[in-house]
């Protein structure tokens, strides 16, 4: 087996599980766009790389008419880089109206390109439709426009994807702007390959099969920009399973540290919980896909339990700043006040909310961090409270 058909098969795999990944994500999320282009992009470069393997291409060969596989191939491939473009003109800043140009413009030019070359095929005789770049009937006027604007719709599209994706790289973190480099050196890569084509095409109009060189340097240098396009999409898939990890397993964490302030308002105020989660077993906790939203719910309804508690916290700390109060003090305070609140409270009874435990920032993780550590503090002070059995003994 070649280096080229391994780079291909590995390549066709990479594609096909981002693919599904990002579809996944892409039905959490159905009218996100940017994803939505994403995995539209992901699909159609998926079926042209599966189109690309001959033993595919023979099979659809024997039930369609020739030159429609050919066809096919590059109007998926071709496709697939046209909603790469838009991806990342997406995912950068700007208004939708340019957006709505650049996505006329470029799928004009795809349009324009996958017409002319159809054109090209009907204008083919039919016994000449399965050619190739070796074939002699390159003058013919109909093989040379179709690989002619083909090729140089691939050097476009290459190009300009690059550029956006160096464009994108400039405010991403470091890891992902590294691996998109990396792809990006692997998508000008191709663009010579492309440019390559088009000077062998022009060359064997006049002298069909001549200069084979050009042709072994196509295929060394497309086994090169693969291999920098596979390391790119390798990096960048590394990059986003470990951040995704870093975060499932912080949230995790932070869930069970929050775990002894919730038990405590909770106790107080049961009917903050909705939607009560059946208890499992053991082995069957480790739910990454649900850790984010039972993380953020356990937040909210620490959050909400504080605002509930907090006319009780001011009479059990009167002239105390409960918005800046310490945490180990604070979880005092929420003691005495818990034992101050009565078990059935008055509903006509209004009672004045405080700030409590303010946060150092303004963002979610800045909360976090404060309830977590007043989580810990009280955890604590519940630890060291003597046993009172032991005081009778």
């Amino acid at each position: 087996m070649g280096m080229d058909v391994i780079l291909h098969l590995t390549v066709t795999a990479m594609l096909v599980a981002g693919t599904a990944w990002k579809a996944v994500d892409l039905a959490r999320a159905p009218h996100d766009r940017v994803l939505r282009l994403l995995v539209l992009a992901l699909f159609l470069l998926t079926a042209g790389d599966v189109l690309g393997f001959p033993e595919v291409r023979e099979r659809l060969m024997a039930f369609t008419p020739t030159g429609v596989g050919k066809v096919a191939f590059n109007a998926l491939y071709m496709s697939g880089l046209t909603m790469l473009i838009l991806f990342f003109v997406a995912s950068t800043r700007g208004s939708p109206t340019a957006f709505r140009r650049r996505r006329r413009r470029h799928t004009a030019l795809l349009a324009g390109a996958l017409a002319t070359m159809v054109m090209s095929m009907v204008a083919t005789p039919p016994a000449l439709r399965d050619h190739s770049l070796s074939t002699p009937h390159m003058a013919e006027p109909g093989i040379a426009c179709f690989y002619l604007v083909g090729n140089v719709f691939f050097v476009y599209a290459y190009v300009v994807s690059g550029q956006w994706a160096l464009r994108y790289a400039r405010r991403a973190s470091w890891h992902l702007a590294r691996s998109l480099r990396t792809m990006t050196a692997g998508l000008f890569g191709l663009a010579l390959t492309a440019a390559d084509r088009v000077v062998l095409v022009l060359l064997r109009i006049d002298v069909p099969g001549s200069h084979p060189e050009l042709e072994t340097l196509n295929l060394v240098l497309t086994d090169v920009a693969l291999g920098c396009v596979l390391i790119g999409i390798v990096l960048f898939a590394g990059v986003q399973l470990a951040t995704h990890l870093r975060s499932v397993l912080s949230h995790r964490r932070m869930y069970e540290q929050l775990a002894p302030l919730w038990q405590a308002l909770v106790s107080a105020y049961p009917e903050l919980v909705l939607n009560r989660e059946p208890s499992r077993p053991r082995w069957s906790r480790p739910r990454l896909r649900r850790t984010h939203a039972r993380f953020y719910r356990r937040l909210i309804e620490c959050r909400d339990g504080l605002v509930r508690l907090s006319p009780y916290l001011a009479l059990a700390a009167p002239g105390t700043d409960l918005a800046r109060c310490g945490p180990d003090q604070l979880a005092r305070h929420i003691t005495k006040a818990l034992a101050l609140k009565p078990e059935t409270e008055d509903p006509d009874t209004a009672l004045p909310a405080a700030r409590v435990a303010l946060p150092t920032g303004n963002d979610l993780g800045a909360d976090a961090d404060t309830l977590v550590t007043l989580s810990t503090a009280l955890s604590r002070m519940a630890r060291e409270q003597p046993d009172p059995r032991r005081c009778h003994a």
